[in-house]
Parts: structure tokens; sequence; C-alpha cells
């Protein structure tokens, strides 16, 4: 009997979640909304919020460079800061759906999910699964048209005799990611979300887990 009181009297550890905020414009428009509702959410289900990101004046249709938040929480992502990221809305997070899927895959392989509130999904139950498998299936078919184009702009350009090598300062880069790179790797993640989420050319992250190999 005393066993039993003294395991019912144990806590169940909360989950650690990290909040990202973000509005595309500064004409008046604050996270402070976004932040509230998430802030609710995480009060009434127990989750310990551990950190909150927030890019406010970044387009979701721009580069990633040019969201800093979202970056670092990237990078706190394969340092496992946390358990789970949420946010308000789909668009929130990615500029596509291409993009959205490829972050879920990253996150996933570290064993982060994903709460989204207006469309109420989360990534670590079925329903939620569900939506990341069929949002997968349409993500790989819009991979494989940009691989048509791709191949038929290199056609092209090989036809007009324009040159087909590596861009200037691909060396830098791939000194500079290594670390990164590699770091994901181990964690399970695919060489396509590493390109994705480090900012870098796909055969740039080949070329360094090649030659990570071959040092042992």
């Amino acid at each position: 009997m005393a066993t039993s009181r003294k395991r019912s009297s144990r806590k169940t550890a909360s989950r650690r979640v990290a909040l990202y905020l973000r509005v595309s414009t500064t004409n008046g428009q604050t996270v402070e909304n976004q932040r509230r509702v998430l802030q609710d959410i995480a009060k009434r289900a127990g989750w310990d919020v551990v950190e909150v990101y927030a890019d406010e004046g970044y387009s979701g249709a721009k580069s990633r460079d040019q969201r800093p938040a979202f970056d670092r929480m990237l990078r706190d992502v394969t340092a496992r800061r946390f358990d789970m990221i949420a946010t308000v809305a789909l668009d929130r997070i990615g500029r596509s759906m291409k993009h959205l899927v490829e972050f879920i895959e990253t996150i996933k392989a570290l064993n982060v999910g994903l709460y989204i509130h207006d469309q109420s999904i989360d990534t670590t139950t079925p329903a939620g699964e569900l939506f990341f498998n069929v949002a997968s299936a349409f993500a790989a078919f819009e991979r494989r048209l940009i691989q048509e184009r791709v191949k038929s702009g290199l056609a092209r350009r090989k036809a007009e005799g324009k040159p087909l090598g590596r861009r200037v300062g691909w060396r830098k880069a791939k000194r500079k990611h290594a670390d990164a790179v590699l770091k994901l790797r181990k964690a399970g993640v695919s060489v396509r979300n590493i390109a994705e989420t480090v900012g870098i050319a796909k055969s740039t992250v080949q070329v360094i887990l090649k030659e990570a190999d071959a040092a042992g």
C-alpha cells in the first residue's frame, strides 16, 4: 500500500515546449496575441514553456536567413532543449508545404513534436501523424517537379556552353557548416533536410559527410 501511494504521488514530467511567434510586417502588428494564445494553451496542458522565439517583421516567403529567431530555434532543436514546438498556424512556420514537411521531418528525427493551434495539429498524435504523411506525399511530388526543372535547366546550360561548376565561396560554406551538418547527420536527419536546415546545397552536405567518413 505504501509503495502504491508513493508511486501515485510522483509527478509526471511536463512536456518542455518552445513557442514560435511571427508577424510578417511591422504595420501595427505584434506577436503578443500569438504569445497569449500559446501560453494559455501551455498552461491548460501543463506544458513547461522553456523558450519563446519571435520574428517580427519577417515574411515566411523570404529566405530563412532573414528569420533569425527561427534559425536560432533550429540550432536549439539539435541540442534537444525542448520536446515540442508550438505555433498558432501553419503559415507561421513554413513558406510552402515542401518547407513545412522538411521542417517536420527534421525535428521528428530529433524526437521533437510540432503543435499547430489553428489547425489543431499535433504531430505526436495519430491524427497529426496522418496529416504529416499526407503532406509528405504532396511535398515529394513537388520535389520531383523541381528536380525535373533543374535537370532541364542544366541540360539547357550545357547545350549553350555555359559552365556548370560550383559557385564561388563553396569551400568557405563547407568549412563554416561542417559541425552542424555532422551533428544533424548523427541524429539521423536526411541529407536533403540537413541542407534545408543549415541553408547550404545538398551537394555540399554530401561532400562534408564523405570527407568525414574518409577521415574515419
